[in-house]
Formats: C-alpha cells, sequence, structure tokens
C-alpha cells in the first residue's frame, strides 16, 4: 500500500506542477520564465499593466462569459430536450434518426468550417453571439449522455402524470429536469469548458477585435516577433480561472453525471 500511496503523490505533483508554474511565471519577467525560474518573482503587476496596454483584457473576458453561459445554458435545454425525446416517445424512424446523428461524430468540424462559414456570411451572423453558438447548441455527445441517462426516469411516472393532466412540456421541466441534477452539471462542464476553449471557430466567425474571446487574445500574444511569456503566463492564467471554477464547483455531480451516463 506504501508503494501506492508513493505512486499517486508523485502523479499528483506532476499533475499539478503546470498549474503552479503558471501562477510562478505569470510573476516574472519573461527572461525569468525562460530560464526556468521556479520561484516567485515580483513582476506581476507590471505584466498586468502591459498586458492590459496591449490587449482588450476585460472586454475580451465579458466577450468569453456572454459567449460561453449563451452556448452552455442554451445547449443544454435543446440537448436535454432531444435526448429525453429519443428515449420516451416511441417511433419507427426514431432509432433510424438517431443513428445518424451519432454518425455525426465521426465528421471533423473542420471540414464543416467551411460551409458554415459561407452560410453564416449570407445570414449576416459574422461577428455575433449566434453565430458564435449555433454550432454547438446540439452536439451527438450531450445528446447520447442525455438519452442513456433518461432510461434511468421512470416511465410509470410520466404515465401517471399524463393520466393527471400534467403536459409533456410540464414533465419535462417540473419532473426530468430535477431527477436530473448529475447529468445536467456533467454536460454543463464539458459545454463550458468546451465553449470557454474554442479557439477555431471564434477565430473564423469572429473577425472584429471587440468581439474577441479570451483564446483569441492569447493567439494574438504570442503572433508577433517577440513573447512577453510573464504576460502571457498572466493571460493564460486569467483564462484558466473561470473553467477551475466551473469544475471544482461541480466536481462531485459531474463525476455521478459521467457515472450514470455510460451504464
Amino acid at each position: 500500500m506504501t508503494g501506492i500511496y508513493i505512486l499517486l503523490i508523485v502523479a499528483t505533483i506532476i499533475s499539478v506542477f503546470p498549474l503552479l508554474w503558471m501562477v510562478i511565471a505569470a510573476t516574472n519577467k519573461s527572461v525569468d520564465v525562460i530560464s526556468g525560474k521556479l520561484t516567485f518573482g515580483v513582476n506581476l503587476i507590471e505584466n498586468y499593466k502591459n498586458l492590459t496596454a496591449q490587449q482588450p483584457l476585460w472586454s475580451s473576458f465579458l466577450n468569453s462569459c456572454k459567449y460561453t453561459i449563451l452556448v452552455t445554458a442554451f445547449a443544454l435545454i435543446v440537448s436535454a430536450l432531444a435526448g429525453y425525446a429519443f428515449e420516451v416517445y416511441r417511433s419507427k424512424a426514431k432509432e433510424k434518426i438517431y443513428g445518424l446523428v451519432l454518425m455525426t461524430m465521426m465528421i471533423p468540424f473542420v471540414a464543416l468550417m467551411v460551409p458554415l462559414f459561407r452560410m453564416y456570411s449570407k445570414m449576416n451572423l459574422l461577428n455575433t453571439a449566434v453565430g458564435f453558438m449555433l454550432p454547438s447548441l446540439a452536439t451527438p455527445l450531450l445528446i447520447m449522455m442525455f438519452r442513456t441517462n433518461a432510461k434511468a426516469f421512470p416511465v410509470d411516472i410520466i404515465e401517471a402524470a399524463r393520466i393527471d393532466g400534467l403536459s409533456e412540456v410540464g414533465i419535462f421541466f417540473r419532473m426530468y429536469i430535477p431527477s436530473m441534477k448529475s447529468i445536467f452539471a456533467a454536460a454543463g462542464v464539458v459545454t463550458f469548458m468546451n465553449a470557454w476553449n474554442n479557439y477555431l471557430w471564434a477565430k473564423v466567425i469572429m473577425s472584429d477585435n471587440t468581439t474577441q474571446t479570451m483564446p483569441m487574445l492569447i493567439s494574438n500574444l504570442i503572433a508577433g516577433y517577440v513573447t512577453d511569456y510573464g504576460m502571457l503566463m498572466l493571460a493564460v492564467l486569467i483564462t484558466t480561472i473561470p473553467t477551475a471554477i466551473v469544475f471544482f464547483a461541480l466536481q462531485k455531480h459531474f463525476v455521478e453525471g459521467i457515472t450514470g451516463s455510460v451504464k
């Protein structure tokens, strides 16, 4: 047992070290980061001043928050409705449609970007939150997770609610959603992280600097001939904080939801 504990401690240190190094690097000068300095410095405020002077830090941060929250909220509702419907309502064509939905998981998003860009350009959705959100509102992974968890929802309760006169919308929002908090938490964490870290589609659809997100801001910091790594690490640290908060706040429900989704 001692050997297992030692192995786990070593694995934990290895896992945590990149985060610790990022925090340390954010307080040092670029030359110190390049030299591999592993102690805290006194350049944090200077890095922050340089970052806000060169890039619209907080407007980019607010853009990321706005887009991510909207994507997460709407994606959870749309995917939950789809997963619930695939499981609860019976139809001969249902399984075929579900199979087609899952097959789309094999199509890389890169292959869809050009037609999506042309379509959204004609619809005047460039540089808009709607254009950023639409491709992420119904993902096969989330639909599969919600459908798998819907299998555990008792059919007898649905039939009893229908007999009592509760509408289908009422069954979904008043009975199904409250009983599926864990899967909503798990799907919310996955969706939030994917939307927050979404760089490729944001770079394609958002060409205006006023609409840029945090991943785009980080990309701009390393696009020049000289990179200030202290300033860069500070931007990465600020970008990491929201996803870390969301994950640690929902980690218990996240594990329960993921476990339930694969049963």
